[in-house]
């Protein structure tokens, strides 16, 4: 199943949101979430392992380990403020894969994309060796609060 395409105001929403969080399943079915940077490029979300200290090798990260058992992820981003009338989400369901050394000019794409929305990956945080994640959507659910659609 192929996703549509987002709407214009989901797309600049999701173009100033500072922060997803991505879940995952690990071999044996258990639910794994994490807050992750990201980019969407019109056709599918980008996320990369940077320098940040890390327990374990980057290739043995998690995330990782659970996309290669199993590709099917939600990536949930989201706004809140003590002002409702102002919350929103999207949630992103798809199929993940690290994407391969080889694909060269999408990996320079993607993480060029994640440098210039997070200056912290100026410099050294984000080689370009970094694992790169890849979520190409199958079904995206948009939500606003509206009170004016709440039922009584």
């Amino acid at each position: 199943m192929r996703a549509r395409a987002l709407a214009p105001s989901v797309e600049k929403r999701l173009a100033t949101a500072r922060v997803a969080r991505l879940a995952t399943l690990d071999p044996v079915g258990h639910p794994h979430i994490v807050p992750v940077c990201f980019i969407y490029d019109g056709t599918a979300f980008y996320t990369a392992i940077d320098r940040k200290p890390k327990r374990v090798l980057p290739a043995r990260i998690a995330r990782v380990r659970n996309i290669r058992s199993h590709a099917q992820v939600a990536l949930l981003i989201d706004h809140y403020e003590e002002d409702w009338s102002r919350l929103w989400y999207v949630l992103v369901q798809g199929r993940a894969q690290v994407v391969p050394a080889s694909a060269r000019a999408e990996r320079a794409r993607a993480l060029r994309k994640l440098r210039a929305k997070y200056p912290q990956y100026a410099g050294a945080l984000l080689p370009a060796d970094a694992p790169l994640i890849r979520i190409r959507p199958q079904r995206t659910v948009r939500w606003d609060y509206l009170p004016a659609q709440q039922g009584g």
